[in-house]
């Protein structure tokens, strides 16, 4: 009997859901309050920013051809470096 070929199987697209996206929020303002020392009265702006940053950065990365597990192995800080303004 011969050896049937591999299945070679699509890497998963890079398209959170809207949970995964709210947490790539968070986690880039917290990354911009960090940047500028958690001084008070600046989350809003910082939310804002992330959102912005992440939707960048999404674009980007879908642009580049990256797959979902590739995002998730650079991990958030990693790519938000890569595609950071």
């Amino acid at each position: 009997m011969g050896q049937q070929p591999a299945i070679d199987h699509p890497a998963p697209l890079l398209d959170p859901t809207p949970a995964e996206r709210a947490e790539m929020v968070a986690v880039a303002a917290y990354y911009l309050a960090e940047r500028r020392g958690f001084a008070p009265g600046g989350a809003e702006a910082d939310w804002l920013r992330a959102e912005a940053q992440i939707e960048r950065m999404l674009a980007a990365a879908r642009g580049a051809g990256v797959d979902a597990d590739t995002f998730r192995e650079l991990g958030m800080r990693n790519a938000l470096r890569l595609w950071a303004e």
